[in-house]
């Protein structure tokens, strides 16, 4: 915006350019139209003096009117001190009795309304968009307190949502304090809404810790009682059971829920004390039997020795047997051998077993009349199946069917092989 015409004037032999001393003594201002007016008189005082001292009150209004348009022409100014300044100039002017460029001063007083104005004008919009800019934040404000308050409480980060909710009230307490100025029904509904989204989050905050009180206290109740029952169990000497009872307290344990940190953490020590006690008792009865068991290790290991150097065959089939026999005899008597060992050394020993039943069912299975019988038959067949192979073959030569014999060469072939694995079966 350009400057404001300024009326300062150099000296006050300009000002005094504009008025003249009357015969009588009477000061007159000339006004731009020519006409004259009268400011004053300044009694037994020279013409000159009496102009110049009006034309320094002229020069008082037009220094005032400068400096006005000086500190409006930087932004450390308001509206409301700019036009204060003004009316209080507008006042002085009036009808100042003055010597001086009143058309001029009369302009500056015009340009510094119209820049006042402006200067009130763009205050405006800035006042109203800083109320829109606050009224927006205050929008984001109750738009997340209402998020926090509609949130599954299962899902709600309680320490952390709490804290946030603390902070969005002080962020609007120092909106209030120091923000723009919204309009009240704009506050009042905005308030209402964030009240009621404070009001709804501390309202589930209370009945989500009520209701996990109560299930604390109930996890409190059961875990108790798995306590009571493991501290019972934990001088059993029953290893097998026990071991399996405490399975089922621990599952228990892990159904219960949690009690109160506090309370779960000392529950929880009382029953692994109770549990590591038993276990550690049972641990030391273990490795003194399978210290035990390792004797008896080596006495199977022999064992084994003896029997897979048994020769299993028909020929010796009752000595091996009778040896055998002592042999299993021997391995009951000498007892458990280590966990990790079981597995090896029975199957060791039932594979020794089994190549005994296998002679022993080859045996039967010759000396078996039905299956003698079934194998002499299919002998037979396969014998009349060999002749009849062999006929069709030289009729095939004779006539020149190569591809006929090549196909029944193949045939022959094979049924001989089968007959000759079916006279073994019967010798």
């Amino acid at each position: 915006m350009p400057a404001p015409p300024t009326a300062t004037p150099v000296d006050p032999s300009e000002s005094m350019k504009h008025g003249r001393v009357a015969e009588d003594g009477t000061v007159l201002v000339v006004l731009a139209d020519g006409t004259e007016r009268e400011v004053g008189s300044y009694p037994e005082a020279t013409a000159e003096d009496a102009l110049a001292y009006f034309a320094r009150k002229y020069d008082e209004l037009a220094a005032s009117a400068d400096l006005l348009t000086q500190r409006l022409a930087h932004a450390d100014v308001s509206a409301h001190d700019a036009r204060q300044s003004l009316a209080h100039l507008k006042e002085q002017i009036g009808e100042a009795h003055v010597v001086g460029d009143l058309a001029a001063l009369e302009a500056t007083v015009a340009a510094l309304d119209q820049t006042v104005k402006a200067r009130s004008q763009a205050e405006a919009e800035q006042r109203a968009a800083a109320k829109a800019q606050a009224a927006a934040r205050r929008e984001e404000l109750v738009a997340e307190a209402e998020g926090l308050a509609a949130t599954d409480p299962a899902k709600v980060q309680w320490k952390q949502a709490s804290a946030r909710v603390r902070e969005l009230l002080e962020e609007w307490k120092n909106h209030q304090r120091s923000g723009p100025r919204l309009d009240k029904d704009v506050e009042n509904g905005l308030w209402k809404r964030f009240s009621h989204a404070r009001t709804s989050f501390d309202k589930m905050r209370k009945s989500w810790f009520a209701q996990l009180d109560e299930q604390h206290g109930e996890a409190k109740a059961v875990k108790e009682k798995l306590v009571r029952e493991a501290e019972q169990l934990a001088t059993s000497k029953d290893w097998g059971p026990t071991a399996g009872a405490f399975k089922r307290l621990m599952q228990d344990w892990k159904r219960a829920g949690r009690a109160s940190r506090t309370e779960d953490d000392a529950l929880w020590a009382r029953f692994k004390a109770a549990q590591d006690s038993f276990f550690d008792a049972k641990d030391a009865v273990v490795a003194a039997e399978e210290a035990e068991y390792a004797q008896n290790l080596v006495v199977k290991e022999g064992l084994l020795a003896e029997a897979e150097a048994l020769t299993v065959d028909e020929e010796h089939l009752e000595s091996v047997k009778s040896e055998l026999r002592r042999i299993q005899d021997r391995w009951e008597a000498a007892g458990k051998v280590p966990r990790a060992d079981i597995r090896r050394v029975e199957g060791r020993l039932r594979t020794v077993e089994q190549k005994v039943r296998d002679v022993e069912e080859r045996q039967w299975q010759r000396s078996d009349p039905e299956l003698t019988a079934r194998a002499q038959s299919m002998a037979d067949q396969l014998e009349r199946a060999v002749q009849g192979l062999e006929s069709d073959l030289a009729a095939a030569r004779a006539a020149g069917d190569d591809r006929a014999a090549a196909d029944l060469e193949s045939e022959l072939a094979a049924k001989r092989m089968w007959l000759d694995s079916a006279r073994g079966n019967l010798s």
